[in-house]
């Protein structure tokens, strides 16, 4: 800043001054915000709005006194009469040729005047000339400049800026030129939000569907006739006008407009700053403020966002629709016409009707129009007229609609296309038709997921399910998931799978259990659509179990045949099995980006395989395992030069069940590590990468301790490591073999030899008996766990064979977690056999098998007790 430019406008806007606007400002704000609470109103808001600041900068400007060949000029959104609460003030302080020092100097210091007052300004400072320069360079610059309004100062230098400007842009290149950056910074702001309005935590002002894509057509439609736009009453009527839209869409799309401004505006004053995002933080207070109410099937903020999804989806819709068609007068020439059948014709690449009364005419097109999207590659969407007879016939896909058996055919077909699948659900989904084709489906439209790992509403999972599905028929992307690519490749009903993903989580929502009411939906519609017997069967038996493979890959110990034999038994056969592990794996990946990791994809795989080679070898799979394993592991041995005679009795110590719980690989690692050491006084700690590719596996060798549980969870707790396996087992002779498999808890698989030497020499001091056990950390919960919490719940159930209970937990996830139980069971003297710990997101789903000491079993009394204190206690 100037010295000699900060003295002079110091010296003209003295103290007094300041603290005048400052105060002027802050009660201005304060009344603005009383006004709304009473009349919420956006046009009143914003009017008043930037009248408060329009008169504060006027003020400001004068009793500075800089240049008079200056002007001041509103750009952006305040520019366009459109500042809300908390948003930037963006200006442009337009110069003078040749300006003199001093007046940059003035200029420099009256930005930083505004600042001291309160006022959040994004500004620059340029000559008529160089905003010429700018905006032919940068796009952003020539979007701000053309939604100019005169605050004060020099007005014919304004007017000069309006006619330069206009000039600049008039060019037909130009105008080109915008629309086409336009356009590819639209598709690069909704590949950020992975081209999605559906986020349950959306941003209102820059998602798919947001109000920036209001705002792109209100730019475009400017860039076309630039003076008539600015004196226009608003885009729409100008639209309307032209015959661009029809009245009642000019009327819906101010309708949705308003409600998105109203909770942007809402947010703002809530959250008291520019927050544009609908974080669960504030859905409850703002569905609240809206007048939603809880209901027994719906939260009151879920309602609020269902509100929300359906204005984003119009809008998304009617920014297409209008986009294609401005596209048009951008480019005037003549489209051309290529014909596609007897109904249809490709205008540009982009299908249109033959004639404008086919789909009133001949419903069934309606579902022909997408089935042609998939079957002629070269064309790029629908045409604008298209699209928007689209929306005036979509209520003929009703009940009628739906039982026409060529209707039925079409539909069936659209799934069974080699290509453009996914393409064709989520455009049937965008314009409204899967919905009313699928009734159920239209339910869960905006349904909101209050589970703490699904980051998408239920209709855009099921979409991104069956994308992931989709994604295993492609061999260019084969190496993302070659066994799931291999598999689906040879799958002889992919169509099957599709059903099955559209289907699974249908029924979310309604109460109950959503799998078992899915697949009552799922019969339905087989039935209705006259699929084979066997298909409509594996249609809905994979509805009802979806759940089935992930619970057992996550909370079950996959080392021991008898939870494969079980498996194997539930799946019955390789089509079942093969079907249901494809469509885990694409279940799994579609709720959050966060929830996949290489640790799930190899449990999964795992399991997958086993039970593959339990179905071949079903009778005798688990005799024919454990000798395989000890065959294996032997094998391993004697490469590092070890006879069965120096392990012998090692394994004898080890006991029965020891070979039953661990993989060859284990067995032959700790055969390895142990021999030596039999009966060493001294805990042995071994870390190494783990097998599967992600995170570090540890072994413990120590004698048996009550405490070494908690001790180890602490440990993993301050280096924060998330344990996601936990085997705990005792030898014949009383000693503990625990194995675990840690990760970094960003999800990451991090370890070089520093770190595995570090686990090992640490983590051996901190399981001495005579040091003090340190109390689990406190750490705070997320946000989303504060604002959306889940239901704790504990259940034990006895296991049939033997004195073990299991015992399964699902809370919401925090750090320390899982120390704290370890030091629950301690304090209640409960001894620990195995841990599988599964982290979704923000939700915990523990699984522990557990007994009273000694392996005796748990007495009613002290199961109840358990339950009590770890309900309590986290």
């Amino acid at each position: 800043m100037s010295p000699s430019g900060n003295e002079n406008v110091v010296n003209l806007a003295d103290k007094a001054s300041v603290v005048a606007w400052r105060q002027q400002l802050k009660t201005g704000f304060a009344n603005l915000k009383a006004d709304f609470s009473q009349k919420p109103s956006a046009s009143r808001l914003f009017k008043q709005h930037c009248k408060l600041i329009d008169s504060l900068l006027s003020a400001v400007w004068a009793e500075t006194n800089i240049d008079t060949h200056c002007c001041l000029i509103a750009v952006g959104g305040y520019g366009r009469g459109e500042l809300y609460p908390h948003s930037d003030i963006d200006l442009l302080i337009l110069m003078p040729e040749n300006a003199s020092e001093s007046i940059s100097g003035n200029v420099e210091a009256l930005i930083g005047l505004l600042w001291d007052i309160g006022l959040n300004v994004g500004n620059s400072v340029r000559t008529l000339s160089e905003c010429i320069i700018e905006a032919k360079k940068d796009l952003t610059v020539q979007t701000n400049l053309m939604e100019s309004r005169f605050l004060t100062g020099d007005a014919t230098l304004y007017q000069q800026f309006l006619s330069d400007i206009d000039n600049t842009l008039a060019d037909p290149a130009i105008k080109l030129k915008f629309y086409n950056s336009k356009l590819k910074e639209q598709n690069n702001r909704h590949a950020k939000f992975n081209d999605t309005a559906y986020n349950l935590e959306p941003n209102i002002k820059e998602s798919p569907g947001s109000l920036r894509d209001l705002h792109q057509i209100t730019w475009i439609t400017q860039s076309l006739n630039m003076a008539s736009a600015r004196q226009a009453a608003n885009t729409w009527a100008q639209l309307t006008k032209l015959n661009i839209i029809s009245p009642l869409e000019a009327r819906q799309i101010q309708q949705h407009q308003q409600n998105l401004q109203l909770l942007r505006i809402r947010l703002h004053f809530l959250s008291n700053r520019r927050e544009d995002r609908l974080l669960f933080d504030f859905q409850n207070e703002l569905a609240a403020d809206l007048g939603f109410v809880n209901t027994p099937r719906k939260r009151a903020s879920e309602q609020l966002m269902q509100n929300y999804y359906r204005s984003v989806k119009f809008v998304r819709l009617m920014n297409e629709i209008l986009l294609k068609s401005l596209q048009q007068l951008v480019s005037p020439t003549a489209p051309i016409i290529k014909p596609i059948n007897d109904h249809f014709e490709a205008h540009n690449q982009l299908l249109e009707a033959k004639t404008a009364g086919l789909l009133q005419q001949h419903p069934s097109a309606i579902l022909e129009a997408f089935l042609l999207l998939q079957q002629h590659p070269e064309l790029t969407g629908m045409g604008a007229t298209l699209l928007r007879n689209l929306q005036r016939v979509k209520n003929l896909v009703n009940r009628d609609f739906r039982q026409n058996a060529h209707n039925k055919k079409l539909f069936i077909t659209i799934l069974s296309q080699p290509n453009g699948v996914n393409h064709a659900l989520r455009a049937m989904n965008r314009y409204g038709i899967l919905g009313c084709y699928i009734p159920a489906f239209g339910k869960i439209i905006g349904q909101m997921q209050h589970d703490l790992f699904h980051v998408y509403t239920v209709d855009e999972h099921i979409l991104n399910v069956l994308a992931n599905l989709r994604r295993f028929a492609k061999p260019e992307l084969k190496h993302e998931f070659p066994l799931c690519s291999l598999l689906f490749t040879a799958f002889d009903a992919p169509h099957l799978l599709y059903l099955a993903a559209l289907f699974h989580d249908i029924a979310k929502g309604r109460g109950g259990d959503h799998s078992t009411l899915g697949t009552v939906d799922a019969i339905r519609f087989c039935k209705l659509h006259s699929l084979p017997k066997a298909d409509g069967a594996l249609v809905a038996w994979l509805v009802s179990a979806h759940l089935q493979m992930s619970s057992t890959a996550q909370k079950s110990d996959l080392s021991d045949p008898s939870v494969i034999e079980n498996f194997a038994n539930f799946v019955k056969n390789e089509r079942r099995l093969t079907a249901l592990y494809l469509l885990t794996v694409a279940d799994i990946r579609g709720t959050s980006p966060a929830v996949w990791n290489a640790w799930k994809a190899r449990l999964l795989e795992s399991l997958f395989n086993a039970t593959k080679h339990a179905l071949a070898n079903q009778a005798l799979y688990a005799q024919q395992a454990i000798a395989t394993r000890k065959l294996e592991a032997a094998e391993r041995l004697n490469k590092y030069g070890l006879s069965a005679h120096s392990y012998e009795q090692l394994w004898e110590q080890f006991g029965v069940n020891y070979f039953i719980r661990h993989e060859s690989d284990e067995i032959a690692w700790h055969s390895r590590l142990l021999t030596p050491h039999l009966n060493t006084p001294k805990p042995i700690v071994r870390a190494r990468l783990s097998p599967s590719g992600d995170g570090i596996q540890v072994m413990i060798y120590a004698k048996d301790q009550n405490d070494l549980f908690a001790r180890i969870c602490n440990f993993f707790d301050r280096m924060r490591y998330d344990i996601v396996e936990a085997k705990i087992y005792t030898t014949d002779h009383d000693y503990a073999l625990d194995s675990f498999v840690v990760l970094d808890q960003s999800g990451k698989s991090v370890s070089y030899s520093g770190l595995l030497k570090f686990i090992e020499g640490e983590l051996t001091q901190k399981l001495d008996e005579s040091t003090t056990l340190e109390a689990p950390l406190q750490g705070r919960i997320s946000r989303q766990v504060k604002h959306m919490p889940i239901e704790t719940k504990v259940s034990v159930t006895t296991e049939v064979d033997n004195n073990n209970h299991k015992l399964e937990i699902v809370a919401n996830d925090r750090p320390g977690l899982l120390a704290t139980l370890a030091h629950t069971f301690l304090l209640l003297e409960i001894e620990l056999h195995n841990a599988k710990i599964n982290t979704l997101g923000n939700r915990a789903e523990d699984s522990f098998l557990i007994s009273a000491q000694k392996g005796q079993k748990l007495g009613a009394e002290r199961v109840a007790a358990l339950q009590e204190a770890l309900v309590t206690g986290i």
